[in-house]
């Protein structure tokens, strides 16, 4: 696979980010106004150890700034980290040069010039080159909620489930009996199958 279609840390933590209900209530509370860590726990009904983390990892990744014990929201950092991950890499989609003339050819039929799925194909052989490229925006031994697989899976399709389901298949992504985790395996075993 092409490393440089694979997704960077910045982009997972992103996704991490904005896939997270209680993220995304505190990134609603920080938008109104700079907010202590304490009033954020209490207004959200969080305990304070949670939201600690959350506002932890949101100023990690540069969609929050912190000074004083108060939490301001980066819009500035936020739009820069959401254009460069999504926007930025969607417009400029270019076939791996070490990928063989058929799966090119794969490519250039069923996806749009941004990279996103055009049309989902339903021969085997087609869909399997459409499975591989698209299992390129997961990191290899990278944990993943379901929320996570999805909105990594949006950004190529909206038929999440659909798409989901056919990487499981495939062996191409690996996850626990219930659902809880996903991976992309090492190596995928497509012989394992659904799990």
């Amino acid at each position: 696979m092409d490393t440089e279609n694979q997704p960077s840390q910045e982009m997972v933590d992103f996704v991490k980010a904005i896939s997270d209900s209680d993220r995304l209530r505190i990134i609603g509370v920080l938008a109104q106004a700079p907010t202590p860590a304490k009033q954020v726990a209490e207004q959200l009904k969080l305990p304070f150890r949670d939201a600690i983390n959350h506002l932890s990892f949101l100023s990690q990744v540069g969609i929050l700034h912190e000074q004083d014990g108060v939490y301001e929201l980066d819009t500035l950092g936020m739009k820069k980290l959401a254009r460069s991950q999504f926007l930025d890499r969607r417009e400029s989609y270019i076939p791996a040069p070490d990928l063989d003339q058929k799966a090119r050819k794969v490519l250039a039929t069923y996806l749009n010039p941004d990279g996103t799925i055009r049309q989902i194909p339903q021969q085997p052989a087609k869909l399997k080159v459409i499975l591989d490229y698209l299992i390129t925006a997961f990191a290899p031994g990278q944990n993943y909620t379901e929320k996570e697989v999805n909105t990594l899976i949006r950004r190529f399709h909206l038929d999440v489930s659909g798409l989901r389901r056919d990487l499981v298949d495939a062996g191409l992504l690996a996850r626990e009996r219930d659902g809880s985790r996903y991976w992309r395996p090492e190596k995928p075993d497509a012989e394992e199958g659904p799990r």
